[in-house]
């Protein structure tokens, strides 16, 4: 599950970003998620919320699990939400610079949570 509170009150939307910073290649995203109603606070596992999921770096639509190489090490799984101040307009499959894009010069607060995982 992720959770969250702290939202601002004037937020129009949140969004999230799942991403390994570790992965051998660079960052490696896992979950590109926008459109979601600001009065949420939270994702229960396995939850498909309605929102606009983007593509992960899978090459799929949606949440692609920790996947790291075998005798990798742990790595990081940086899950960050965003509030914004106004719709982002994001359709179809929005990549995670779309998303970065889309937030400039209206994100009005964020937070962070990190989880680590190995095989």
């Amino acid at each position: 599950a992720l959770e969250w509170s702290g939202v601002p009150e004037e937020a129009a939307e949140l969004a999230v970003l799942c991403q390994d910073p570790d992965a051998p290649s660079g960052s490696f995203t896992h979950w590109v998620l926008a459109g979601l109603q600001p009065t949420a606070t939270g994702l229960a596992e396995g939850e498909h919320p309605a929102a606009v999921e983007g593509r992960n770096d899978f090459g799929e639509e949606g949440y692609g699990g920790p996947m790291p190489p075998v005798g990798d090490g742990p790595h990081r799984y940086v899950f960050r939400v965003y509030a914004s101040s106004a719709p982002l307009g994001l359709t179809g499959a929005p990549s995670a610079e779309d998303l970065r894009r889309a937030l400039e010069g209206k994100e009005l607060a964020s937070g962070t949570l990190v989880g680590t995982y190995q095989r």
